[in-house]
C-alpha cells in the first residue's frame, strides 16, 4: 500500500491510496484455500475440488470481496498512521479506470476533527434561580385534576349559555360572503370565556340554547397568522348542538380516594414533588444555557464544514416537517427560507459546542459506564416490537457508530453536571412564573451569530431572531442541549461512489433536550386564536 496526500488544508484532507494487484491477488488465493474445504462438485470428493476450479468457479465474487476488504483495510490504515480524527465517514471512490489484474488508486477524502486546546473551565460563575412550590400552585393543579375527572353534563334546552359553559357547536366562516378554507368544522367544543376563538367570537354566544343559530360577526386581528384573512371582517354561521357544564368534584379525601390514594394530603404531596421537578427542570434548563453561553464566549476554533451541514440538514428536516403540518405550508416555508442563514448559523454554534464539551468530558475522564450503557440500550429497545428488540440490541453492540449516538446525551448530561460542580454557584429564589420569563428572554433576544475569528461578542445560546411582538408566533427554536459523542462524531456523511461500502443502518442523532421549532405564521382554523 502506497500513500500520498493530495490534499492539507484548514481541516479538509485528501490522500491517493494505491493497493497493488499483488495484494489484491494474494488476498483471493487466501480465500479460495480457505472455502475450498466446503466447495461441492460433481466428480470430487467433498473438500477435494482443486483450487484452480474453485477460482474459475468464484473467481469474480472473490475478487470483489479481496478488493472491497482491501479497501476498507487500506482506509483504516491510513487513518491510524496518519493519526487522523475523522469528522464524519471518509468519502472513498475507486478509480473509474481500475481493472482486476493491476493496482487499484482509490482517492480519500474526509475532514478532521479541529485541535481543541485544553478547554479552560476555571471561573466559570453561574446563577441558579430557585422557585419554591406555593400552596395555591398545588391546589390549582389539583383543581385541574378534578375538572379532568368531571364529567360534562348536557343542560335542559331552556339553559342560556354562560361563561365558563361549554358549547359544542357548527359553524361557517364566510369572508364578503364567501366560505374560506378552513373556516368551517362541526362538533367543536368551546367554552365560553376560554379565549380559545379570535377575539369578539365567544362574547357573542352568551345566551345561546340548545339547537340555536346565530350568526357571528368578527374582524380578524391585524397580525392573524394567515396573510389572507388578517384585519378582514368575516362572518361565521352557528348552530349550538348541546350546551354543557362541567360537574367539577369536590377536593376531599373521598375524590383522593377515588384516584386510588389514601387521602386528599397525599394527593397533594405527589402534586408538590411533581411541581417540584418541574421547577428543578426549568433551573437546570437555565444554568445550561447560560454554562455554554460562557463556554462559547470564551472558546473559538473552525468546525469542520461536513459536520455543520449535517447538523444544519437535521434542524432544516425538522422545521420543513413541521411547517408541512401547517395551515399554509407555503408562507410557513417562505419565512423559513427568509432566515436560512441564520439557521446555518446555530448549527455552527451547535457543532463546536458539542466539540467543546466532548473534550472536556475526555480531558477529565468523564464516561458513560457499562451498566448506564446497558441501561439505555435496554430503554431504546422497548420501542420496537418484542421480535425486533434483540435485533436492535445486537445492532447497537456491533456498531460502534450507533453506540456511540445513543451514548451522547447521557454524556453530554454528565459533562454539564461536570461543569455545575466546577462553577462557583449563586442562588436567587424567584417565582416560577420569573423562571420561566428568564428562560423566555433566552430564546429570543439576539440574533444569531457564527463565532469566528476575533469574535468577542457573547451570544445568547439559542441564536434565534429578535422576537416579534407578541401577538406573533415564536421564532424556530435551536436544541437546548448540544450534541456530543465521546470519540467521533455520530453522524456520517454521504459517500460517493465506493469499491466498498458497509451496510448500515439509520441512528438517531446525539439527542437534545429541545429541537428547533417550525415558525407558526400561518392560521390555524380561522376561527381560532393563535396561541
Amino acid at each position: 500500500m502506497q500513500t500520498v496526500e493530495t490534499l492539507n488544508e484548514g481541516l479538509k484532507r485528501a490522500y491517493t491510496v494505491t493497493i497493488t494487484s499483488k495484494d489484491i491477488d494474494a488476498r483471493v488465493e487466501k480465500e479460495v484455500l480457505a472455502i475450498a474445504p466446503q466447495v461441492r462438485m460433481p466428480g470430487f470428493r467433498p473438500g477435494k475440488v482443486p483450487a484452480n476450479l474453485v477460482k474459475k468457479m468464484h473467481g469474480e465474487s472473490l475478487q470483489r470481496d479481496a478488493l472491497n476488504n482491501s479497501i476498507q483495510e487500506s482506509v483504516q490504515k491510513l487513518i491510524a498512521d496518519q493519526k487522523l480524527r475523522p469528522a464524519m465517514q471518509p468519502s472513498v471512490e475507486l478509480d473509474e479506470s481500475f481493472e482486476f489484474g493491476k493496482d487499484a488508486q482509490v482517492k480519500v477524502e474526509l475532514e478532521v476533527l479541529p485541535v481543541i486546546e485544553a478547554p479552560s473551565i476555571d471561573g466559570l460563575k453561574l446563577e441558579r434561580l430557585t422557585a419554591e412550590v406555593s400552596d395555591a400552585q398545588v391546589e390549582e393543579q389539583a383543581g385541574r385534576i378534578a375538572t379532568q375527572q368531571g364529567a360534562l353534563e348536557e343542560y335542559a334546552a331552556s339553559h342560556k349559555a354562560k361563561d365558563g359553559d361549554t358549547l359544542v357547536i357548527d359553524f361557517v366562516g364566510k369572508v364578503d360572503g364567501e366560505a374560506f378554507e378552513g373556516g368551517s368544522a362541526e362538533g367543536v367544543k368551546l367554552k365560553i370565556g376560554s379565549g380559545q376563538f379570535i377575539p369578539g367570537f365567544e362574547e357573542q354566544l352568551g345566551g345561546v340554547k340548545k339547537g340555536e343559530e346565530k350568526t357571528i360577526e368578527v374582524t380578524f386581528p391585524e397580525d392573524y397568522g394567515a396573510a389572507h384573512l388578517a384585519g378582514k371582517a368575516a362572518t361565521f354561521d352557528v348552530t349550538v348542538q348541546s350546551v354543557l357544564n362541567a360537574d367539577k368534584p369536590k377536593l376531599d379525601d373521598d375524590f383522593a380516594k377515588s384516584l386510588g390514594l389514601e387521602g386528599l394530603d397525599q394527593l397533594k404531596d405527589l402534586l408538590k414533588g411533581q411541581i417540584e421537578q418541574e421547577h428543578n427542570g426549568l433551573t437546570r434548563t437555565y444554568m445550561k444555557r447560560k454554562l455554554l453561553d460562557q463556554l462559547a464566549a470564551s472558546h473559538d476554533f473552525d468546525v469542520p464544514p461536513s459536520m455543520v451541514e449535517a447538523e444544519f440538514n437535521q434542524i432544516w428536516q425538522q422545521l420543513q416537517h413541521e411547517a408541512s403540518h401547517e395551515a399554509d405550508p407555503e408562507a410557513a416555508l417562505a419565512e423559513m427560507e427568509a432566515e436560512k442563514e441564520d439557521y446555518r448559523g446555530i448549527a455552527v454554534r451547535r457543532v463546536r459546542l458539542g466539540l467543546l464539551l466532548s473534550e472536556i468530558g475526555q480531558a477529565n475522564n468523564v464516561v458513560v459506564s457499562d451498566n448506564e450503557m446497558n441501561r439505555l440500550i435496554m430503554q431504546a429497545a422497548q420501542q420496537y416490537s418484542p421480535q425486533d428488540r434483540e435485533r436492535f440490541v445486537q445492532y447497537v453492540r456491533q456498531d460502534p457508530m450507533a453506540a456511540a449516538q445513543l451514548r451522547a446525551p447521557l454524556y453530554e448530561d454528565k459533562v454539564v453536571d461536570f461543569l455545575f460542580e466546577k462553577a462557583e454557584v449563586s442562588d436567587r429564589a424567584v417565582s416560577r412564573e420569573e423562571l420561566e420569563a428568564a428562560i423566555e428572554a433566552e430564546d429570543g433576544d439576539l440574533k444569531p451569530h457564527v463565532h469566528g475569528p476575533g469574535c468577542g461578542h457573547d451570544h445568547d445560546h439559542d441564536d434565534k431572531p429578535k422576537a416579534k411582538k407578541a401577538a406573533a408566533k415564536k421564532k424556530a427554536e435551536p436544541a437546548e442541549a448540544e450534541a456530543v459523542a465521546e470519540e467521533a462524531p455520530a453522524k456520517k456523511a454521504p459517500a460517493k461512489k465506493a469499491a466498498a461500502k458497509k451496510d448500515e443502518a439509520p441512528a438517531e442523532d446525539a439527542a437534545a433536550e429541545e429541537k428547533p421549532k417550525a415558525k407558526k405564521a400561518p392560521a390555524k382554523k380561522a376561527a381560532a386564536k393563535a396561541e
